[in-house]
């Protein structure tokens, strides 16, 4: 039976509750956010009848209790949210982040409960951060934070369906707002030399700094992993080097095993011998002060190489007025620290590492990825796919007589004979003496297969006599051949 009670007595001034027993027969109370004891008790026998109708199946549990979970605040679902991510072994940074877009969009459109999100708010949304000049890349940052949150709600039977998943995010290879530049490998001798003849910069030594640019080069580490890196990451034998950053520290949450040169091996050995297990390999400034670093670097660099110059004016103005260890570049691609992973797929490329390896050294997910970053940097790559094609096409040199003006392209027995076999011919004369009439006594053992053909201008099959015909008449030279096309 339904009931209704007060806390602290009937006398209390405070809201009535509701008391019912639900389905699996257990007791259930909940307030009925009210005063008055006549709605509280329509109230309570309202919770009864559903549990009724529940067992006997008139309402559907799955879908009511759907329904309840979209009915919940957004925040009560964020705590559950962020408990997920955690677990999932997302980094405090990502997990801060997507909470923080989740609750800028929520706060602008107005939302209360999940149910409440809809495409049409968050629409509005990503219009108002356009409205403003925010770039595609942070928009599409926003919009997955919030569309990985009802997605996780419909696969968690909180929503019925992902009122988002028609939700379009930007691309943000068409609006990037900073392009970033590599490192030119006759750039790196002058930052190597303005490093170790520069001072200490925020808190590294030029040592340290010099160790901690070559092993982002060598291995690609973003500056995360690099920071996460101890003493016991690095591992020596007697065939081989590498560093391994833990799972934890990686951006898909699996071990990177990077390979360096022994020499850096050896170097990054000497350097941590004094620190303790647990020290961080690398003494790394705060994140933001992290690019400013390296700037810094380049900057001290690019000084040093136009000191070279002073006593040519002539080459000195040249210097001047190039992009020669700028941080930005003559195609405003600009420096930061990131650009070093970038460096180490770039030089792999110019050096004409295979794309898998790249693909492999950089941990990208696909090889698609590999070849869009860096695929135009592959030397030679477009003229020797045509000499290629040329040789392929041209084949052994058995030339035909050419008519026209251009030289055509020579057809070798065998490859004339490839092709009669699959036209359907029995046997190829060859070499031809002449144009020869059918013999309509020869019996055909089944009807010739029907093949386009196709005009080859200014050639004549070898050994035919020009200026007869098949009926020994006198005619004009065909200089045609037809070859069906496979």
């Amino acid at each position: 039976m339904a009931s209704v009670f007060k806390r602290g007595g009937k006398d209390s001034t405070g809201y009535w509750y509701a008391a019912w027993n639900d389905e699996q027969g257990r007791r259930r109370t909940k307030c009925a956010r009210t005063t008055d004891k006549r709605v509280a008790v329509r109230i309570a026998n309202k919770f009864e009848a559903d549990v009724a109708l529940r067992r006997e199946m008139v309402i559907d549990p799955e879908v009511d209790a759907i329904g309840q979970e979209s009915r919940r605040a957004i925040e009560a679902h964020l705590d559950d949210f962020e408990t997920r991510m955690r677990a999932a072994g997302r980094t405090e940074k990502h997990v801060t982040g997507t909470l923080r877009h989740i609750r800028a969009i929520v706060e602008f459109a107005g939302f209360q409960a999940v149910g409440d999100i809809n495409a049409e708010g968050v629409n509005r949304y990503a219009g108002m951060m356009s409205d403003v000049g925010r770039s595609a890349r942070t928009i599409n940052a926003h919009l997955s934070s919030i569309k990985a949150l009802t997605r996780w709600l419909a696969e968690n039977q909180k929503l019925p369906r992902d009122p988002l998943m028609g939700v379009k995010k930007p691309n943000p290879k068409s609006d990037r707002r900073c392009e970033r530049r590599i490192l030119l490998p006759e750039e790196w001798p002058w930052l190597i030399q303005a490093i170790l003849d520069g001072p200490e910069r925020y808190e590294m030594a030029s040592a340290e700094r010099r160790l901690l640019y070559e092993t982002a080069i060598q291995t690609g580490l973003r500056s995360a992993e690099l920071r996460s890196l101890t003493r016991g990451n690095l591992v020596m034998d007697a065939n081989a080097a590498m560093i391994v950053c833990k799972a934890r520290s990686t951006k898909n949450s699996k071990d990177a095993r990077q390979h360096v040169h022994r020499g850096l091996a050896v170097a990054l050995k000497a350097h941590v011998a004094c620190k303790a297990p647990s020290a961080p390999m690398f003494n790394l400034p705060h994140e933001s002060k992290l690019a400013q670093m390296l700037r810094d670097d380049l900057d001290a660099a690019r000084q040093a190489w136009l000191r070279t110059a002073l006593d040519a004016p002539d080459t000195y103005s040249q210097r001047v007025s190039s992009t020669f260890l700028a941080d930005v570049n003559d195609q405003g691609e600009r420096l930061d620290f990131h650009s070093l992973r970038h460096t180490c797929g770039a030089w792999m490329a110019l050096v004409g590492e295979h794309p898998k390896t790249i693909q492999t050294v950089l941990r990208h997910s696909s090889i698609t990825l590999s070849m869009d970053t860096y695929g135009h940097l592959f030397p030679g790559q477009a003229e020797s796919a045509v000499n290629k094609l040329h040789a392929t096409m041209v084949g052994p040199s058995v030339s035909l007589l050419a008519t026209g003006t251009e030289a055509a392209p020579a057809v070798t027995p065998e490859f004339a004979q490839r092709l009669a076999q699959r036209a359907g011919d029995e046997t190829l004369h060859s070499p031809a003496t002449g144009c020869e009439e059918p013999d309509p006594n020869r019996a055909q053992t089944k009807p010739p297969k029907s093949r386009p053909v196709a005009d080859l201008s200014g050639v004549v099959r070898p050994g035919a006599t020009p200026g007869t015909s098949s009926g020994g008449g006198t005619r004009t030279p065909d200089t045609r051949i037809m070859i069906p096309l496979l």
